[in-house]
């Protein structure tokens, strides 16, 4: 199938996370999708920086998002929800933070101003993957890859983003595009029930909880995410 036939399809990455994210979607789903990773590092704001990804995507795209890239994704249905064919909310939570988060968010910020690299990965990594991973170094590695090629200015940039977020949940009941929620069962930092919430709040929608998995569940069981990106994408 020619890349013009294909349905364009707009992945957004997480908080401090490049295209690496995406390694192993970006081939599976290119048989059924013309793939774009956004760029999320540009703007103050979601808004601002949902408004930049609008900018470069396609006029009508299915759109995807992991953590952060959720959060976007939320922005999007409020800004041009017309443009957007069908919905995959991955690992992501449609509440705003609570006051002990933002307090978590301005230590990352912190030690990422103080360029402190190792500091922002070691704090962030045991809470991003399932607890039976947390020693997997191959994956730590590529982990900690993504924050070196977001650089460190741009991820505090993204907090600051996050913690001024709105909750998105009074926005649920007007996505009518079909949408996949998918959450590993292990998932620390958005756990299921936030998965739960929102597969409540959109009618229609599918809810996958991924087994042995964490919160970056495009790396940690590509072959269970690519499975239900293709089932959506076929929806």
């Amino acid at each position: 199938m020619s890349a013009a036939m294909r349905e364009p399809l707009v992945l957004i990455p997480g908080l401090g996370c490049s295209a690496l994210l995406y390694q192993a979607q970006i081939p599976a789903l290119w048989p059924q999708a013309a793939v774009q990773v956004a760029n999320h590092t540009r703007g103050a704001t979601m808004d601002e920086i949902a408004g930049a990804i609008l900018a470069d995507a396609p006029p009508r795209f299915a759109l995807a998002g992991l953590s952060m890239g959720g959060y976007l994704a939320f922005a999007i249905m409020r800004l041009a929800p017309e443009r957007v064919t069908r919905l995959a909310l991955l690992d992501t939570a449609a509440t705003a933070d609570t006051p002990e988060v933002t307090e978590r968010r301005l230590a990352a910020i912190a030690m990422a101003e103080a360029d402190n690299l190792d500091g922002v990965v070691n704090a962030s990594w045991p809470q991003a993957v399932h607890a039976d991973r947390v020693g997997d170094m191959a994956l730590k590695s590529v982990y900690r890859a993504m924050y070196d090629q977001v650089s460190l200015p741009a991820y505090a940039r993204q907090q600051r983003a996050i913690m001024g977020r709105p909750d998105s949940r009074p926005g649920l009941a007007a996505i009518r595009c079909p949408t996949l929620v998918l959450v590993g069962d292990g998932d620390r930092l958005t756990p299921p029930e936030r998965a739960e919430e929102i597969h409540a709040g959109i009618a229609g929608s599918r809810l996958v909880v991924v087994p042995g998995c964490g919160h970056i569940s495009t790396l940690e069981q590509p072959d269970a995410v690519n499975a239900a990106l293709r089932d959506w994408l076929a929806d």
